[in-house]
C-alpha cells in the first residue's frame, strides 16, 4: 500500500549567495530565531507525520553530522547520504540516496534553505488519492525558469523565460506557466527508474518521464516560501518565522 511516511533534505549545495556564511558552515545550519534551517525542515516533516528522513551533505558535512548527532535526529531517524566525493545535483543525489529509503513508496522532497508552511498533509493526500507519480508545489509567481502544465496540471514542459529555451513534451498543448518552489513528492515508479546517472537534475528526470508519467502540479499560492539563500533573505526569515 501506498503510503508518504519518508522524505529527503537536499542538504548538500555550498550555499555560495550566502557567503560569509558559508565560508565557514553549510547552508542548512543558517540559524532562524534559535534554530537552523535544517532543524526547522525536520520539525516541519514532523508536524505531517513524517519522522525517517535522509539528509544528503557535502559542503561542511561534518557539521551537518555533528548537528544531527548532537540534537539525536530532533525526535527523527535520520540517515547521512555522503556526497563529500562530489556534489550529484538533485537527481544524482536522490538517485545515490535511494538505499536509505528502505520500502518507502513515496518520499517528500525539499531544499534545506528554503522554510514553508505549506499545508504537506493536504498535498501528501492529493498525491496518493490520484495515484500521482510525483506531485510538485508550484505558485504562479515571477520565476526566470518554470515549469509548463497542461490544462489537466500535468506536466508538459519547461521553459527559461530569461531566454525563451524551452523543453516540451510529447502534450504541449494549451500550457500555462507555473513556478516550482522546491518541494515534491515522488513515486518509487519514479526514483527507482531515473533515466540518468552521476550527476543530474530532478528538472530533467521530469521532463524525460512526462510522457509516461503522472508528473503533476499542486496549487501552493495560498503557502509561504522563504528562500534563504542570501543573507538578506535569511534575515527576512526571522519575521516571518517565529
Amino acid at each position: 500500500m501506498r503510503k508518504v511516511d519518508s522524505a529527503m533534505i537536499l542538504a548538500a549545495g555550498l550555499g555560495t549567495r550566502l557567503k560569509p556564511f558559508t565560508l565557514h558552515h553549510p547552508k542548512a545550519l543558517a540559524v532562524v530565531n534559535g534554530k537552523t534551517v535544517l532543524q526547522r525542515n525536520i520539525e516541519y516533516l514532523q508536524l505531517h507525520g513524517i519522522y525517517k528522513v535522509v539528509v544528503n551533505v557535502h559542503h561542511f558535512a561534518d557539521q551537518v553530522v555533528e548537528h544531527i548527532d548532537a540534537h539525536k535526529g530532533f525526535g527523527s531517524t535520520v540517515a547521512i547520504s555522503n556526497e563529500t566525493d562530489g556534489l550529484l545535483e538533485t537527481g544524482g543525489g536522490l538517485q545515490k540516496a535511494i538505499p536509505l529509503f528502505g520500502n518507502a513508496t513515496d518520499i517528500v522532497i525539499l531544499n534545506a534553505d528554503i522554510l514553508t508552511d505549506l499545508n504537506l498533509a493536504d498535498m501528501m493526500t492529493k498525491h496518493l488519492a490520484a495515484a500521482h507519480d510525483a506531485t510538485l508545489a508550484v505558485s504562479n509567481r515571477k520565476s526566470s525558469r518554470v515549469f509548463l502544465f497542461d490544462e489537466n496540471e500535468r506536466l508538459g514542459g519547461w521553459r527559461n523565460t530569461a531566454t525563451g529555451e524551452e523543453k516540451l513534451t510529447s502534450h504541449p498543448n494549451n500550457l500555462h506557466p507555473m513556478a516550482f518552489s522546491g518541494l515534491h513528492i515522488v513515486n518509487e515508479g519514479i526514483f527507482n527508474h531515473m533515466p540518468f546517472t552521476g550527476k543530474f537534475s530532478m528538472v530533467d528526470v521530469y521532463l524525460a518521464m512526462a510522457n509516461d508519467k503522472r508528473i503533476m502540479a499542486y496549487a501552493a499560492d495560498e503557502a509561504r516560501f522563504m528562500d534563504i539563500g542570501t543573507m538578506e533573505k535569511l534575515a527576512l526569515a526571522a519575521t516571518i518565522f517565529a
